[in-house]
């Protein structure tokens, strides 16, 4: 790991211990900024630091930016599931499905799936769509079940077509 990658990671732990908001967002911009305005990685830090303190409007541009610019898998999956939460957060709904569901549907063995389909429930269910959003979640629980795929991926379908 990079000693640029430690001193954000160090940011994040403090903020874990109690750092307060303003104090995040300052460190984690100044960390950032060595790398400029045009970097995916410093964009999607920046963008974290403000959906962390609560400031879903100002980290939408800058999840958009970091996605623009392009990141590692890794860094995509997370943006792009953090994108989905502050446009959820924000009321944009439309918008928060299209962008997961399009990520599930590009990277269905990510390693993120869960995390995708968790989002992707909570996504569907503030859009008055509770039952599908449910069934998205009973489908992401059976692969991690010792028994009843067959039975529980068949309730799950049942319980989707309720929200048809």
């Amino acid at each position: 790991m990079n000693d640029w990658q430690e001193r954000i990671d160090a940011v994040w732990e403090a903020a874990s211990g109690g750092l307060v908001d303003e104090e995040v967002i300052s460190r984690i911009d100044a960390i950032a900024a060595e790398r400029g305005a045009d970097d995916a990685e410093a964009a999607f830090e920046r963008a974290g630091a403000r959906d962390s303190a609560g400031r879903p409007d100002e980290a939408v541009p800058l999840y958009r930016r970091a996605l623009e610019l392009g990141l590692d898998d890794d860094r995509r999956a997370q943006a792009t599931i953090q994108l989905a939460s502050s446009l959820r957060n924000l009321g944009d709904l439309e918008g928060a499905l299209e962008l997961i569901e399009a990520e599930h549907a590009a990277h269905p063995d990510s390693v993120y799936r869960d995390a995708i389909a968790a989002m992707h429930a909570l996504a569907l269910a503030s859009a008055g769509q509770p039952e599908r959003g449910l069934s998205v979640a009973i489908l992401a629980l059976v692969p991690h079940m010792p028994r009843y795929h067959r039975s529980m991926t068949a309730y799950a379908h049942e319980i989707a077509g309720r929200d048809a």
